[in-house]
């Protein structure tokens, strides 16, 4: 039988194939689930610093909603402080306790000081790792990139710095050279890598003329970005490389492994195809292995990264060159244009 075993921040997995942080592993059944079907992994939920801020303030205004509406009356409730983080640690904690196989944790803080702070609070749970889920919003056009890139630089050099765990950084694509960000984290010692950041994207109900929150489900044809940055960064990196964002398939997960990738991170195709799709992927992955007499991942990742190809432009090329140059096979192709 063909040899799935990678590795992924130091750790020895079973196969490459993580299930990614969302709300299905909030559910400690699900979890065992994924386990089941052959996860090697798994990232819980991210600690986000913004939502505990968010929960705090919404509680204090519940408090003294009604305070002060008699003369003799100031407080109607005893004070109550919000618990925190606290209640996601206890989460993690018990997931950590159910299951066999590598749990990470995820973080997104505003503050330094607090990515520290919750940092050495995960680590407490025991998980096995810390995914530093990194991106920014631009919300004004004083602030510029680099400021940005070097404050991330030192939060992860300060977090680093306070625990033990193995660090991954999970990136947004859209900085300006996100291979010169990666090459900083790496030098600093980041353990992996996971490309990219699934973003929230804002919606108008044109009826309603309204806002509304759209599911934000990856489709296949999203892999091709992780693609293009697994196979530029195979072989220039010490961490890890983590595939993320349109990964569906075993074929999907076989073409992040030929560009470069140690794993990838799946969400979008377990809610649709049902957790234990997962023992599916994972079979077409050996099936393919078989056929092409392939023993193990190593005898075929990253044979078509950019280190070890030919053509240096696959990768590079960012324009339809070839058929701008030859426009007349677009009208074979599409004859009704």
């Amino acid at each position: 039988m063909a040899d799935l075993r990678t590795k992924y921040l130091g750790l020895e997995l079973k196969n490459p194939v993580i299930l990614g942080a969302s709300n299905l592993v909030t559910n400690t059944d699900n979890i065992k689930r994924a386990e089941d079907a052959g996860a090697a992994a798994v990232v819980y939920k991210s600690l986000f610093e913004e939502q505990i801020q968010l929960e705090a303030a919404q509680l204090d205004d519940e408090l003294e909603e009604y305070n002060e509406r008699h003369a003799e009356m100031v407080k109607l409730f005893p004070t109550i402080q919000h618990a925190g983080p606290e209640g996601h640690l206890e989460e993690l904690r018990k997931v950590k306790e159910s299951v066999g196989i590598p749990v990470i944790a995820s973080l997104n803080a505003i503050f330094k000081e607090t990515w520290v702070e919750y940092a050495r609070m995960i680590e407490q749970t025991g998980v096995d790792a810390l995914e530093l889920n990194f991106f920014y919003v631009p919300r004004d056009a004083e602030t510029d990139g680099e400021s940005i890139n070097n404050q991330q630089i030192e939060i992860v050099k300060e977090v680093m710095k306070n625990v033990k765990l193995p660090v991954s950084v999970k990136l947004s694509p859209f900085y300006a050279n996100a291979l010169n960000i990666v090459s900083r984290f790496d030098h600093l010692g980041v353990q992996g890598f996971v490309l990219f950041n699934r973003l929230f994207q804002p919606d108008i109900d044109v009826n309603k003329e309204a806002h509304y929150t759209p599911l934000n489900a990856s489709n296949q044809e999203d892999n091709k970005l992780p693609l293009r940055f697994a196979g530029l960064l195979y072989g220039s990196v010490k961490g890890s490389i983590c595939s993320n964002t349109g990964i569906h398939t075993g074929e999907d997960v076989i073409r992040m492994i030929l560009a470069g990738a140690d794993c990838v991170q799946v969400v979008s195709t377990v809610y649709k195809n049902k957790i234990e799709y997962i023992s599916t992927i994972l079979e077409d992955i050996r099936e393919w292995m078989k056929a092409k007499n392939y023993a193990k991942l190593d005898d075929f990742r990253g044979k078509l990264s950019n280190k070890n190809i030919n053509d240096p432009f696959v990768y590079k090329r960012a324009q339809y060159i070839d058929l701008l140059l030859k426009s007349d096979q677009i009208f074979k192709r599409y004859p009704a244009v």
